[in-house]
């Protein structure tokens, strides 16, 4: 009889490699380091190693210092040498072209950058035709610069869009024409298709916007994995995926809320992130445009996280860049379940640090300044839900009446 093994697939392992500079010192750059590790996580890749190098800028043709380089690629043959293949090497910052080449031709492994493992979290996330639409043009466009180094051709990539790049190469090629200035034409040739098509989207989500009633719109915004989908499943009583990993959320969801006597539409939006292309915001503006369109925001903030004040200020920087600033908005400090502190033994007379400061010494700070517009819940653990609710009510009632004075649409409650 004929036995069958099944065999574990084993995961790609990976190293990370990070620069400590003046302007990122080496704390933050081992903060930078753990959320590309949680990347590489996301995207199914294991991360056995980090390499860090201080230096006074970055190298622009092998990114680290050649000492440094030689180092990785020491380090990779020695693991080779024991059966423990590197699988990629994934580098903090955005890579030039000639930069990868190089890297490439030295370390003889797979190079991404953080630009990349971001772009390939994106193509696994994408479930609907717009996201998908959306990360193909935001690959092209990472792509279209660093042509030099790919070694496939990309008629394919053409192929059976209706595009006329996708008909192979007869016709277009011209007298002397290289591979590379082919591959950019077909390339340059997708990226206007998908924008067509993107074109389309935002005319079909913009007939859909005007349909939604008389009703004022909410949006969860906030850094990648702080929650927004929890809350949302908890308000809007769906099931929108939720998981503890980046970009769970690609897509914009929208559901109809009610709470009390007051319907209105809440949206979950794509989370931002530090370093993140400018590329993949102008991909992703038809779903950006929930945050456009929306009455009022909801930015929702992982208070557990050690670094928490920096995604707000990345947030805050992203709602600028959108033209989002002025809106009204509502601070939502999420996971208090999980908020970690050690308290200072009586003798120590160093300064505090951040992991010495308690949630209510952090409530007196300067989160105080910031009044009724900031709460404090657990939406997994559904704790303060009710004040929440309470609140979002108050503020959503507020722009219904100043949006639509006749109030024809708010129905009246069955308290006296």
């Amino acid at each position: 009889m004929k036995e069958f093994v099944i065999s574990e697939v084993k995961a790609e392992t990976a190293i990370l490699v990070g620069l400590i500079t003046k302007e990122q010192d080496e704390d933050k750059t081992k903060e930078y380091l753990d959320e590309l590790e949680f990347l590489a996580d996301t995207a199914g890749a294991v991360t056995v190693k980090r390499f860090t190098q201080r230096v006074t800028g970055v190298n622009q043709v092998t990114y680290v210092g050649k000492g440094k380089l030689e180092e990785i690629k020491q380090y990779i043959e020695a693991e080779a040498d024991n059966d423990r293949e590197i699988g990629m090497v994934i580098f903090d910052d955005e890579l030039t072209a000639k930069q990868l080449r190089n890297i490439e031709q030295e370390l003889k492994v797979k190079i991404l950058d953080r630009t990349s493992l971001i772009l390939d979290i994106f193509a696994m996330r994408a479930q609907t035709a717009n996201a998908k639409t959306q990360v193909e043009l935001a690959q092209y466009r990472y792509m279209l610069p660093r042509l030099q180094r790919l070694w496939t051709h990309l008629e394919r990539q053409g192929g059976g869009s209706g595009s006329g790049g996708g008909k192979g190469s007869v016709g277009l090629r011209g007298p002397g024409e290289t591979q590379l200035e082919l591959d950019r034409r077909i390339i340059l040739q997708r990226i206007t298709l998908l924008k067509e098509r993107l074109v389309e989207i935002d005319k079909q989500k913009t007939t859909q916007r005007k349909n939604r009633g008389r009703m004022v719109r909410v949006a969860l915004v906030g850094y990648t994995n702080v929650g927004k989908s929890t809350l949302m499943n908890l308000m809007a009583k769906s099931e929108v995926f939720a998981e503890n990993k980046l970009f769970a959320t690609l897509d914009t969801t929208v559901r109809k809320v009610v709470v009390d006597n007051l319907p209105f539409l809440l949206a979950d939006t794509v989370g931002f992130i530090r370093k993140l292309p400018t590329d993949l915001v102008d991909s992703f503006k038809s779903t950006l445009d929930e945050v456009r369109e929306a009455d009022l925001l909801l930015h929702v903030v992982d208070i557990s996280h050690p670094d928490f004040e920096e995604q707000i200020e990345v947030v805050s920087q992203t709602l600028k860049e959108l033209g989002c600033a002025e809106k009204p908005l509502m601070m939502v400090f999420n996971k208090i379940d999980n908020y970690r502190w050690v308290e200072k033994e009586p003798d120590d007379l160093t300064p505090p640090t951040r992991e010495n400061i308690s949630l209510e010494e952090l409530k007196q700070t300067w989160m105080a300044r910031l009044s009724d517009q900031c709460l404090f819940i657990s939406a997994r653990e559904r704790l303060h839900i009710d004040t929440f609710r309470e609140e979002l009510y108050r503020r959503v009632r507020e722009l219904h009446v100043q949006k639509y004075p006749y109030n024809d649409f708010l129905y009246p409650t069955d308290e006296p």
